[in-house]
């Protein structure tokens, strides 16, 4: 196959994932209460022909902050200009960022909190007044120069939310929690996705997937694609239970959803530190993995699931997580 095919093929499939999310508040599952709320905020922007007021989306990773930025972005007819928090690194970048917004354009910055100080602080004004202050020169040749800008929305998405100074939190006039998702929406999301890809699948394949994805649509559909390849190669396409539970296994996903990264975080809990408590930091150390992942991407369902606690005193391994792995309790 020449280059040129396979950048074609390999641009075509992320056309593919980008029309796995969903477009528009109809066609996004889960986050009732979220959807009802801003799909008000929405209609009364519009009848007043103002942009929505800045949002702040806030949970665990793959809870769909990012699609839902995309979704308020779609139903004001707006533009979307997509960013990443570590990636602003100067005012400058900012700055460079917001001259080009045209009016009532939505600009997402995704991990929020990981902005540097001096950048977040700009924001304010540009939140607030649609202005911002460029500091021109250095000691007594500097000067500042104030830039106008166009009216529009500020979508951040953090998984962080205590991380952000209180004068950003408070600039943000709608601020909404993601919540994960019950089994019935995951397999709603695994159909639609199963029907966007046009595999068939039976409705056991479905609840299966979804008992097994942590109430996160990201890692249904994750799982799904790993099937779909399963169903693809053995069974013409078509999505069976025995193919699910084949690749369920093939991927170490045990039955509570808990694949091989959970379990090494409990079972060092347990031998290596009797259960806990313990602090972050050292099991972190003895993980080979740093505090924020581990509080960001390994907790969140564990502590959810009721497998640990986290207290003052450290992480604690509870009577559910021995049972599960079939420990004793030290």
């Amino acid at each position: 196959m020449s280059t040129t095919s396979e950048l074609k093929n390999y641009r075509e499939k992320l056309e593919e994932e980008q029309f796995l999310r969903p477009q528009y508040l109809k066609e996004y599952v889960g986050q009732e209460q979220i959807k009802e709320m801003l799909e008000v905020s929405i209609k009364a922007a519009k009848q007043r022909k103002e942009p929505i007021d800045h949002v702040l989306l806030y949970g665990p990773q793959g809870l769909g902050k990012t699609t839902l930025a995309q979704v308020i972005a779609n139903e004001m007819g707006a533009n979307i200009t997509v960013i990443s928090g570590p990636a602003i690194e100067k005012t400058g970048d900012l700055a460079a960022i917001l001259s080009q917004l045209q009016p009532y354009d939505c600009l997402f910055i995704d991990e929020i909190h990981r902005l540097p100080k001096v950048v977040s602080e700009t924001l304010y004004s540009a939140m607030e007044d649609f202005v911002i202050d460029i500091v021109i020169g250095r000691d007594s040749d500097a000067k500042t120069i104030r830039l106008d800008l166009p009216p529009f929305t500020l979508i951040g998405a953090t998984t962080a939310y205590g991380m952000l100074t209180g004068p950003l939190r408070d600039r943000f006039g709608l601020t909404y929690k993601l919540d994960f998702y019950s089994e019935n929406e995951l397999k709603l999301i695994c159909e639609r996705t199963a029907r966007i890809y046009g595999n068939k699948i039976d409705e056991n394949s479905t609840i299966e997937v979804a008992r097994r994805s942590r109430g996160t649509p990201r890692i249904t559909n994750r799982i799904f694609k790993r099937i779909r390849d399963y169903a693809d190669v053995y069974n013409n396409g078509t999505v069976t239970l025995d193919i699910t539970l084949k690749t369920l296994k093939s991927l170490n996903i045990d039955e509570n959803g808990l694949d091989d990264r959970d379990r090494d975080y409990l079972i060092t809990l347990m031998d290596h530190f009797r259960g806990g408590p313990v602090g972050v930091d050292n099991l972190a150390s003895a993980l080979s993995e740093d505090r924020i992942t581990l509080e960001n991407v390994y907790e969140p369902y564990l502590i959810k699931s009721g497998y640990i606690q986290r207290t003052a005193r450290g992480r604690i391994a509870t009577p559910k997580a021995y049972k599960h792995l079939k420990k004793d309790i030290f």
